[in-house]
C-alpha cells in the first residue's frame, strides 16, 4: 500500500517560515554572519578562480592608475570649467587651487592614451589564435582602469576586472569583458586575484590605490615571495617626484639592489618591449 502523501503541503515544516529549516547554502543571512568570512573567503577565491579556468585565461598583466584621470577631452572640458570658475573669483583660493589641480590633472592625461595604446598593443600581440595569454586585468573602475580595459576591446580582446564593494557606489567601466567582470567584497581576496596570473604590474600615476598595489608588490618581490612580476613605473618624473627612493637607500632602509626591483618607461611600445624581453616574449 503506498503513503498517503494528499496532506503534505499542509506539514509545519515544508513551508517553514524559519530559517532553520533552509539547507545552509540557500541560507544567505546564516552566509554573512560574522563566523562565516572564512567560508566567504574561500568562495572569494575559488569563484574568480574557476570562471578564469573556463574562460582559457593563462597570464595577465595588471595595470593599475588613477580613477580621476580621464581621457583628454574630458579634461579639458574640465579644466575649462574650472579657469572660468576661477576667472570669475579671482580672490577666492579654493577656485584658485581648484584651477590649478585641473590644469595638472590635464597634463596627466595623456597617460590614458599611454593606458589604452598599451591594452591595445599587448592584447593583439598575445590573444591570437585563442591564445589569452597576458590578459589586461584592472581593478575595473574609471580613468587609467577603463583605458587599459578600453585598448583591449579595441582589438575586440578579453580583459579582466576585478571590482570592490565600496560605501559609495561604484560602477564597472564598459570595456571589460562581461565574463571577465568580478566583485569583491575582500581586498585581500582581489589582491591575491590581481597576482595569481601576473606576469607584470604597470602602474601609471596615481592615488592610495595604487600604491597600495605597488608596494605591496614591491614587498613580495623583496622578500622573495614572488620572483615572476614584473614593475613597470610609466611615467618618470611622476614617480621620482612622488617618491624619494633614494632616501630609503641613503637610510639604510631599503638595498641598492631593491631599486632594480622596478623599471621606468614612457609609452606603450617602452612598457610592452620592458615585459616580453623579461619573459621571454620574442618581438617583431
Amino acid at each position: 500500500m503506498k503513503p498517503d502523501r494528499s496532506d503534505q503541503t499542509s506539514h509545519p515544516h515544508i513551508n517553514s517560515p524559519f530559517s532553520s529549516y533552509l539547507t545552509a547554502d540557500q541560507d544567505t543571512e546564516f552566509l554573512q554572519r560574522d563566523e562565516l568570512r572564512p567560508i566567504r573567503l574561500g568562495l572569494e577565491l575559488l569563484k574568480p578562480e574557476l570562471i578564469q579556468q573556463e574562460q582559457g585565461i593563462q597570464s595577465t598583466i595588471v595595470v593599475f592608475g588613477s580613477a580621476r584621470i580621464q581621457e583628454p577631452a574630458v579634461m579639458r572640458q574640465a579644466l575649462t570649467k574650472a579657469e572660468e570658475e576661477a576667472a570669475r573669483s579671482p580672490n577666492d583660493q579654493d577656485a584658485q587651487r581648484q584651477a590649478a589641480i585641473a590644469k595638472r590633472r590635464y597634463e596627466l592625461s595623456r597617460y590614458y592614451e599611454v593606458a589604452r595604446e598599451f591594452g591595445r598593443l599587448v592584447s593583439s600581440t598575445c590573444q591570437v589564435s585563442g591564445s589569452c595569454n597576458y590578459v589586461v586585468v584592472t581593478g575595473g573602475g574609471p580613468g587609467i582602469m577603463e583605458a587599459a580595459n578600453r585598448g583591449a576591446a579595441d582589438v575586440s580582446a578579453k580583459s579582466i576586472g576585478l571590482n570592490i564593494t565600496l560605501p559609495h557606489e561604484q560602477h564597472p567601466n564598459p570595456y571589460v569583458t562581461p565574463e571577465l567582470n568580478f566583485q569583491f567584497r575582500y581586498f585581500a581576496m582581489r589582491k591575491m586575484h590581481f597576482l595569481l596570473r601576473a606576469k607584470a604590474l604597470v602602474a601609471f600615476p596615481g592615488g592610495f590605490g595604487t600604491l597600495d598595489e605597488l608596494f605591496e608588490t614591491l614587498t613580495l618581490l623583496q622578500t622573495g615571495k614572488t620572483e615572476r612580476v614584473m614593475v613597470v613605473l610609466v611615467g618618470r618624473h611622476f614617480w621620482e617626484h612622488l617618491i624619494n627612493w633614494q632616501l630609503l637607500v641613503d637610510n639604510g632602509l631599503i638595498s641598492p639592489a631593491d631599486l632594480k626591483l622596478f623599471q621606468y618607461a614612457e609609452t606603450a611600445q617602452d612598457v610592452w618591449e620592458l615585459i616580453a624581453r623579461h619573459n621571454g616574449v620574442p618581438l617583431p
